[in-house]
């Protein structure tokens, strides 16, 4: 398949970068997307070296938590270098924490980045995807997009809210030629992870040592095959797919595990 224009948000580390510096290597022109101009040079500079063909690699500062900022940049990038073929909205942030202890603003303000920023990017693209009958736009889940994890209630509402959205939307747009596709990664060796860490509670810790922690460039190659092949469910690795297909059914032995690990490290501290 071959790859015109591709936006990534969240272009300028982790899985964006990885899976813009995947498409460039593919012939397509990338748009990546980050609030940090810097990392976002940092970003272009890299991806810019390993490609294999002249292509442009366009970097916008924005916070696709923003309306307008994400209006803009989705504006700007279709001005420069066309309508998009391709959307990946890999934006998004995590602060676990204790439920009782985490304020308000986190709540909203990670719905705001994982939701909204796919949501306002997608709205403000879809007319130019339109218009050509041709665009593949694959939102960035995660495993507790499928099944509420411990330590992280402000974080899986929101994935699980793009859940619902690709769900609802995959047969809208397929009448217009644009596919939709849900990508659950796994835990990815990214700064967002590291971040994750410094308030992760050690219940949760816990939990989600018992995955496999996989590399921003396995989880990038696994969405653009997954796009190209057309599949509406990216699931990397065996967890991960056992979890998209049957989440329903082994959420009661999970959250029985999960359980079971809580009191043991709640005991273990006592």
């Amino acid at each position: 398949m071959s790859w015109q224009h591709v936006i990534v948000t969240g272009g300028s580390s982790g899985i964006g970068k990885a899976t813009a510096e995947l498409f460039a290597s593919r012939g397509a022109h990338v748009t990546i997307i980050g609030r940090d101009s810097n990392k976002l040079a940092q970003a272009q500079a890299e991806i810019e070296a390993r490609r294999t063909q002249p292509t442009t690699v366009l970097p916008l500062a924005a916070d696709v938590a923003d309306r307008e900022q994400a209006q803009q940049a989705m504006q700007t990038a279709i001005a420069q270098l066309g309508a998009p073929d391709g959307l990946v909205t890999c934006a998004g942030m995590a602060h676990p924490g204790y439920f009782r202890e985490l304020p308000l603003e986190i709540f909203e303000h990670t719905m705001a980045v994982n939701y909204f920023g796919t949501l306002y990017c997608l709205k403000a693209v879809l007319p130019a995807m339109e218009q050509q009958r041709r665009g593949h736009v694959a939102m960035v889940s995660s495993g507790a997009g499928l099944i509420g994890i411990y330590g992280y209630t402000p974080y899986s509402p929101s994935k699980f809210a793009l859940r619902g959205l690709a769900e609802a939307v995959r047969g809208e747009l397929k009448v217009w030629g644009i596919h939709t596709s849900i990508v659950y990664p796994p835990d990815t060796d990214t700064p967002q992870l590291a971040a994750e860490n410094r308030t992760k509670p050690p219940e949760t810790k816990r939990i989600t040592a018992t995955a496999k922690t996989w590399s921003a460039a396995a989880v990038a190659q696994q969405i653009v095959s997954g796009m190209e092949k057309r599949a509406f469910v990216i699931a990397p690795g065996q967890e991960m797919a056992v979890l998209a297909r049957l989440h329903s059914l082994i959420a009661p032995g999970l959250n029985w595990y999960f359980d079971r690990i809580v009191a043991e490290t709640r005991s273990s501290q006592d």
